[in-house]
């Protein structure tokens, strides 16, 4: 077990200015465009993949670095770069984690690198939980998911949304019902190899903010896949369903279904995001505030602008700290007993949303424009307490952890 530091070592720092200087050179100065464009940024991701970002060998070492800081350092500075192309680099994770947290080794090492593809041919993957009628309630979720034994197909049939990467993705990883009387848990993880009949593209959304970022429906009309693309096979999925069965009847333990397992291993990463997001603002409203001058001297000087900025300055240091606990307990192997990646994620995504509003503040009229990215980081920062569970589900998340209750 890696000892809780929260100094990086020197190849940490080194990857950390690596990234930074990605994210300074070539995200932030195509930010504006593609936020303009809202289309996926194909080139940057290029670039990513080139320079080795974008590939299932960085992610894999951040993933198992043992003090848990890797991933959540990678995602705060690509990230402070540019919210909407950072998604679009990173959203593929996503899928893959659903993978990593399901999945058999045959399966993970099948799949995962056609998630990325390779420099010349790069690909992207989707991660399809969210439904019309099922967001945070995942047990609501209506895709099924029935088996043909006489030719060993899962055959699926629903319609997911907000789905990143969803529909121009090479895999797509779907939570389906397999039992419906089990609620929550009776789902399952599929994957959906590339060009499989039936997977089409629904509506494609126009965001209020992350909008180099593709957020799509996925449509699924009798979709057909092999036995093997269960994820973690058929006989551990017949082995949990039984439990869960026998768990409902006598009111025992709850049983984790395939959705929750993945977000409940992202919600650190996510919170680093957001802390990406907020420490841009802080550092461009710094900076303004030195600079900008009213009445003969820098509005720094000022104490209603100086004590927001010291405010700022706290709330993303502690974001961050409590973003590390949680991702150095998850990679050691500590159970969340407070619910420490609801915390992280509630904490961060809230700093973000606040802090990001201070920055337009103290901005003023030039932070309300297009031309000046505190206006464009205020919209980014938005989603971060709405996807991946909202502020008001992971409280509950947290309350019920620490009231000691189930969480359905």
């Amino acid at each position: 077990m890696a000892e809780f530091t929260m100094e990086l070592n020197d190849e940490q720092k080194e990857v950390r200015d690596w990234l930074h200087g990605f994210a300074a050179d070539v995200i932030r100065p195509a930010a504006a465009e593609w936020d303009e464009r809202e289309e996926t940024p194909w080139p940057i991701i290029q670039e990513a993949a080139k320079v080795g970002i974008y590939s299932l060998d960085f992610y894999a070492q951040q993933y198992f670095d043992p003090t848990g800081l890797g991933i959540p350092m990678a995602m705060e500075e690509l990230f402070w770069g540019d919210a909407g192309i950072a998604l679009s680099i990173v959203g593929t994770g996503l899928a893959a984690v659903g993978v990593l947290a399901n999945g058999t080794e045959e399966q993970i090492g099948t799949w995962i690198p056609q998630m990325y593809g390779d420099v010349n041919d790069v690909k992207v993957a989707a991660f399809c939980s969210s439904e019309p009628d099922a967001g945070s309630d995942v047990a609501s979720m209506r895709t099924r998911a029935v088996y043909d034994e006489a030719k060993d197909e899962w055959v699926l049939n629903g319609t997911k949304t907000w789905a990143t990467n969803g529909g121009i993705a090479n895999v797509h990883v779907v939570v389906a019902v397999v039992d419906s009387e089990l609620g929550s848990k009776g789902h399952a993880s599929f994957i959906v190899p590339p060009n499989t009949p039936g997977l089409s593209q629904g509506q494609k959304f126009q965001k209020h903010g992350i909008r180099a970022s593709h957020t799509a429906e996925v449509v699924l009309e009798n979709v057909r896949v092999p036995g093997s693309c269960l994820l973690g096979g058929k006989e551990k999925l017949d082995e949990r369903l039984a439990r869960a069965r026998e768990r409902a009847k006598s009111g025992g333990e709850r049983v984790k279904n395939a959705a929750m397992a993945t977000f409940e291993a992202s919600r650190p990463a996510v919170g680093a995001m957001a802390v990406g997001t907020a420490r841009a603002a802080y550092e461009e409203a710094l900076e303004y505030a030195k600079t900008r001058t009213q009445f003969g001297r820098p509005i720094i000087d000022n104490q209603g602008v100086a004590f927001q900025l010291a405010d700022m300055r706290t709330s993303v240091d502690a974001a961050r700290l409590l973003v590390w606990r949680a991702s150095w307990m998850a990679v050691n192997g500590k159970q969340f007993t407070a619910a420490e990646g609801s915390m992280s994620k509630l904490f961060a995504s809230e700093t973000a949303k606040k802090v990001t509003g201070q920055a337009i503040q103290i901005l003023g009229g030039n932070g309300y424009t297009r031309e000046y990215p505190v206006e464009r980081m205020h919209r980014d920062a938005a989603i971060y307490t709405i996807f991946e569970g909202t502020s008001e589900i992971q409280r509950l998340v947290i309350a019920r952890t620490l009231a000691g209750m189930p969480i359905r």
